[in-house]
């Protein structure tokens, strides 16, 4: 360990790894440059956006038997949102990355490839690369700009420092290259981790993670709409993206002011059976209910999506369509997809159901990657036995889930009081019901008047006797639902 003072405000900064050729300062943010014989100040580094990542500068854990601490973090954002890269330091002295994007944890070593690499611009997600022996196929490519750092790191970063990354992945394996020093990447390899299995201690505890998240240290939490004044009241801290369920607008908010990326216009109420706020109680752990979308394919079926958080176990969906209720997760493991038409997650085959366009409707609340209307993906979807995969693509990026059905009786069960009834829709299904009978009823005693020409008169008189009362029972189911 060495122990050098900040040259800004004089408080002792350690460099635990040898490796480490940069720490930021604790106290006043000053970014230190450790030379063989003297440190440098490089200015001051933008603090990080406190997300909803529970890992902190210190936490412990064990990989392959080999214990290790986190010494620093990179937050790094992109189009569509943003991660950490958590620097890690083994008790042997090696050093790994944990990388956590979303509640999804990937740990690897950099290591030498023989092999001739692709170029960064030639790498398309979804396809297939051959590398070091092993097939992967590439999950996102994008240029990231790195917004914040924390403790003691292994290169020299500041602002303007930008990323350019692709992330592959085989099975539980994952592979970086990273080409922002070079056209020769650096490789990186190593697999999907869960902080169970990695045994994290001296993590954050849920009430600090709820109450920081979307914070800046000694900073105000902003939670009105800088479009409309709105206020987010259904969760006291965010991550990237807020989508106003008021005006509509999209407000980036990581960073230390909200700004508006689209501005939208005032939407008319969407019905929606679970609403923003709402909690639940999911295989013992507390989630609450982050954001919402509605969704149509190329056929105009419509479904809804729900955002779940919860402190200890992360992210979860739950998808309503006219069919039911899924639940889904989005997997670390990939399944092996065997051309078009068949995957494999395991050893468990699953067939094709169907290929369509996904655009986003309605979008409210708050997302961990950047959502709004337009907002387009290509799925398809594979079936094996209860279960689905569904796999989501985009021009950069590539993601398998999984889901199961949910009946709704486990859905009231899960939210109580919170699921909320339709009544519009129970409303029209009364009035179309009493369309029917009335005008059965009307049918039926028209056939005997009828058949009597010279009763034409009583059948209009009786025909209107049954209309003008239907016609203000409409009128009135309408007048009520305005």
């Amino acid at each position: 360990m060495q122990i050098v003072p900040c040259p800004n405000c004089g408080a002792q900064i350690e460099f635990r790894s040898h490796a480490s050729v940069l720490a930021v300062c604790e106290y006043c943010k000053t970014t230190v440059l450790k030379d063989a014989e003297s440190v440098k100040n490089l200015g001051k580094m933008s603090d990080v956006l406190e997300d909803y990542s529970p890992i902190q500068i210190g936490t412990t854990g064990t990989f392959g038997g080999n214990a290790f601490t986190i010494i620093g973090r990179i937050q790094l954002r992109y189009s569509d949102g943003m991660w950490n890269e958590w620097y890690a330091l083994f008790d042997n002295g090696k050093t790994a990355w944990l990388g956590d994007a979303s509640g999804q944890y990937t740990l690897t070593t950099e290591i030498h490839a023989n092999a001739q690499l692709p170029e960064f611009t030639a790498l398309i997600p979804s396809h297939s690369y051959l590398i070091n022996g092993q097939n992967y196929i590439a999950a996102d490519v994008r240029t990231a700009d790195c917004i914040g750092g924390q403790g003691e790191l292994p290169f020299k970063i500041g602002q303007g420092w930008q990323a350019h990354v692709a992330d592959l992945r085989s099975g539980r394996n994952f592979l970086t290259l990273d080409y922002s020093d070079s056209n020769q990447p650096q490789v990186y390899t190593g697999q999907a981790v869960s902080l169970d299995e990695l045994k994290c201690q001296l993590l954050r505890d849920d009430d600090q993670v709820r109450t920081s998240a979307g914070k800046f240290k000694g900073k105000i939490e902003i939670l009105a709409c800088p479009h409309c004044g709105s206020s987010t009241q259904f969760l006291p801290g965010i991550t990237t993206t807020i989508v106003c369920p008021s005006c509509h607008s999209q407000v980036d908010t990581s960073g230390p002011v909200s700004q508006i990326l689209a501005a939208g216009e005032r939407v008319e109420h969407v019905h929606t059976t679970l609403k923003l706020g709402a909690q639940a109680t999911i295989s013992g752990r507390q989630f609450q209910l982050i954001g919402l979308m509605q969704c149509s394919d190329n056929e105009n079926t419509v479904w809804t999506e729900y955002l779940l958080h919860s402190p200890k176990a992360g992210f979860l969906w739950l998808i309503e369509t006219t069919e039911g209720w899924a639940r889904a997760i989005v997997l670390d493991e990939w399944p092996v997809w065997m051309q078009e038409d068949a995957a494999v997650l395991g050893k468990v085959p699953f067939h094709k159901l169907y290929r369509y366009p996904a655009t986003v409707l309605f979008a409210a609340g708050a997302f961990n990657w950047r959502v709004g209307i337009g907002y387009r993906t290509e799925v398809v979807e594979f079936q094996g036995g209860q279960n689905k995969l569904a796999v989501e693509m985009t021009s950069s990026e590539i993601t398998w889930s999984q889901s199961s059905p949910v009946s709704a009786d486990q859905i009231r069960a899960w939210f109580g009081d919170a699921v909320v009834v339709n009544k519009t829709s129970t409303d029209e299904n009364i009035k179309a019901l009493s369309t029917k009978f009335i005008g059965l009823i009307l049918a039926l005693n028209l056939i005997p008047l009828l058949l009597s020409i010279n009763t034409w008169i009583y059948v209009l008189i009786g025909g209107l006797a049954i209309y003008l009362p239907a016609k203000y029972l409409n009128s009135y189911f309408e007048e009520g639902n305005e």
